[in-house]
């Protein structure tokens, strides 16, 4: 037999005054109003302290702190930040000082590549994928190739190679390539491959290289730097790892990195982890901003690249 309900006597209520509650927002988070004409600075000050703008101002802050103290930064970023025009951004950050070290996926250093040698990148996969043309130029994969048979030694890794290559051949746009910048100021390039994930994997003049093991030189790099990022003393602060863009990859390579320097006994706990990306990963979720940190450590930044690099280094710029 179904049951019959009244209505609720909702005059029985238990009540108690709102200043007996607890509030997570209050008239101290409200956006400024910056006037026409206002600088970065006041602009950014004007940001509500509250998500987002205050995770990204954690960041800055961080950022600038990890260099005072002289430890590393690293940038390790997927393709679109080179395809969405972010380049020289992260090459600014890298002649000022305050991006340590780069890594980047094999799609990453493609892009980079072409810029600085053709002055343009990314085809239409779309339209190339249906007749047999994508990934089928000769020149990035010859570029590679011939990066790859110069390198003066067995021991230094991808990143190194390619950048040494682009500043020998004296590529056009090598003011704009993130490997030839880093190349320049001394800083790890590291490139991590996956074996065929990338248009030059296609071509025979891989099959035969080194490529896989250049990487590896880079993969044992990568752990040293990130070994560093251990703060220097007691409460000092610690370094910061920024994932931009890279879904899977570089999330997977940043847990390994971790595993790898905490076994050898550095101590991370105080690093700062950071995602920046356009919508939310579960790798970068948990292999960077969870797992590695404490809690309050890991920053997660949604938007768009283009708006956010140049967001996040004018921010550094004014507090250095």
């Amino acid at each position: 037999m179904s049951k019959e309900y009244a209505p609720a006597d909702l005059s029985k209520l238990n009540t108690y005054s709102v200043g007996g509650r607890a509030h997570r927002f209050d008239v101290r988070g409200l956006a400024g109003l910056p006037a026409k004409g206002a600088s970065f600075l006041e602009w950014w000050e004007a940001l509500p302290p509250l998500l987002g703008a205050s995770a990204i101002r954690q960041l800055a802050t961080a950022i600038v702190e990890a260099r005072r103290a002289d430890r590393p930064v690293v940038m390790a970023m997927g393709a679109h930040v080179v395809k969405v025009g972010c380049s020289p951004v992260i090459c600014d950050l890298i002649r000022r000082g305050v991006v340590t070290a780069v890594a980047m996926n094999g799609a990453t250093a493609i892009h980079d590549i072409e810029v600085a040698v053709f002055g343009e990148t990314s085809e239409d996969v779309a339209d190339t994928i249906r007749d047999g043309r994508f990934g089928m130029v000769e020149e990035t994969p010859k570029f590679f190739a011939d990066a790859l048979a110069a390198a003066s030694s067995a021991d230094i890794g991808l990143g190194e190679v390619l950048g040494n290559h682009l500043l020998t051949a004296k590529s056009p746009q090598a003011e704009h390539s993130i490997l030839a910048v880093a190349r320049q100021a001394g800083i790890p390039a590291t490139v991590h491959v996956a074996i065929g994930t990338d248009t030059i994997h296609m071509h025979p003049s891989m099959a035969d290289s080194d490529l896989a093991g250049r990487s590896m030189n880079d993969f044992r790099l990568v752990c040293s730097v990130v070994g560093d990022m251990a703060a220097a003393s007691p409460g000092a602060s610690a370094g910061v790892w920024c994932n931009v863009g890279s879904a899977v990859l570089l999330p997977e390579v940043f847990l390994k990195a971790v595993a790898v320097a905490r076994n050898l006994g550095s101590d991370l706990d105080e690093i700062t982890t950071a995602n920046l990306d356009m919508i939310r990963h579960y790798r970068p979720s948990e292999n960077v901003i969870g797992r590695p940190v404490k809690k309050g450590k890991g920053h997660q930044i949604i938007g768009h690249h283009e708006i956010m690099l140049p967001m996040l280094r004018q921010a550094i710029v004014e507090m250095t």
